[in-house]
């Protein structure tokens, strides 16, 4: 009796509609005759963009997290990516500066090459092209040392000149260098004479400063600010006419018979690395001289035919 009333327990009690097959193969064949109309009428178009929009919002916070993660990585990758290039462009931009550097370096000696190539074609004498290597180790003297010595055919007396005017003189030789006494030096002496008039002198290094000074001149000698000195040749070391310096102070005083000329030389004695050395030029014999061995060789010519005749 109990296992009846349970039996009847387990049964429906109402009909519940088709079975669960009868509905699947309903809604499937519903499906594709959807499918076929909306490809060839499409007639969900605007229902399936009303869902897109509806849906967006829960696309947009289920894609939020990969997309977070995705803009971390990708913040990562450039912040380093930047940082690399950063330090790449700065040592780009250090070696750029230093290549700069050197061209503008190039440049100038460039120039300054081009400039004592014009000194050696204007001078009348045979020069050669010197570097300087350093500056004298006495600080008291105003002395450099530069790349040629006696290998090279350097002597000692030999000028020493830049595009501008007279640098010094070549006061030591040795097998590879030479050492060059500037005009500023106390001790080198260098026979000048003023462009406007003539007038001739010795200037004298001062020895404390890069100026020169002519000592001994009497107080009304005829000499101006603004002078220019040349040298005057008379010595037969420089060539004659090379600018030397230009005078900036005549002083003169009632007590002293002797005028205080000061003069600034013209070369650029401390401001470059290369220099001019100029041959010493070659004495010339006197028109007379060469005149008389002319002569005394035209009557040997003449008088040796007739010596022959009186032998014959």
């Amino acid at each position: 009796m109990a296992r009846a009333i349970e039996s009847q327990h387990h049964t429906g009690f109402f009909v519940r509609g088709p079975s669960a097959t009868a509905r699947l193969f309903f809604f499937a064949v519903l499906s594709l005759v959807l499918i076929a109309t909306d490809a060839r009428l499409h007639y969900l178009v605007e229902v399936r963009q009303g869902f897109i929009a509806l849906l967006h919002p829960l696309q947009v916070i289920a894609n939020a997290p990969l997309r977070l993660i995705d803009d971390s990585s990708q913040y990562l990758h450039t912040q380093t990516t930047v940082v690399k290039e950063n330090i790449q462009l700065k040592t780009q931009a250090l070696e750029h500066a230093a290549e700069l550097q050197r061209f503008q370096a190039l440049e100038v000696e460039n120039e300054r090459l081009r400039s004592l190539l014009g000194a050696a074609l204007i001078s009348s004498q045979p020069a050669r092209l010197a570097e300087i290597l350093h500056m004298g180790r006495d600080p008291f003297s105003h002395k450099i040392v530069v790349n040629l010595g006696s290998r090279q055919g350097v002597v000692a007396g030999q000028a020493a000149i830049d595009e501008t005017g007279v640098v010094g003189q070549v006061t030591r030789v040795y097998p590879f260098s030479s050492e060059v006494t500037l005009v500023t030096d106390k001790e080198l002496a260098v026979p000048v004479q003023v462009a406007r008039n003539g007038l001739r002198a010795i200037a004298f290094g001062s020895g404390r400063d890069a100026t020169i000074e002519m000592p001994s001149l009497p107080a009304n000698v005829d000499i101006r600010k603004g002078d220019k000195l040349i040298t005057s040749g008379i010595d037969g070391i420089y060539p004659a006419g090379l600018a030397v310096a230009e005078v900036v102070m005549v002083d003169t005083t009632p007590d002293s018979p002797f005028a205080h000329i000061v003069c600034k030389p013209l070369a650029g004695i401390e401001n470059h690395r290369q220099l001019l050395i100029v041959s010493i030029p070659k004495a010339e014999l006197p028109a007379s001289t060469s005149t008389l061995n002319t002569s005394t060789s035209e009557r040997s010519k003449k008088v040796a035919p007739t010596k022959r005749h009186a032998n014959n």
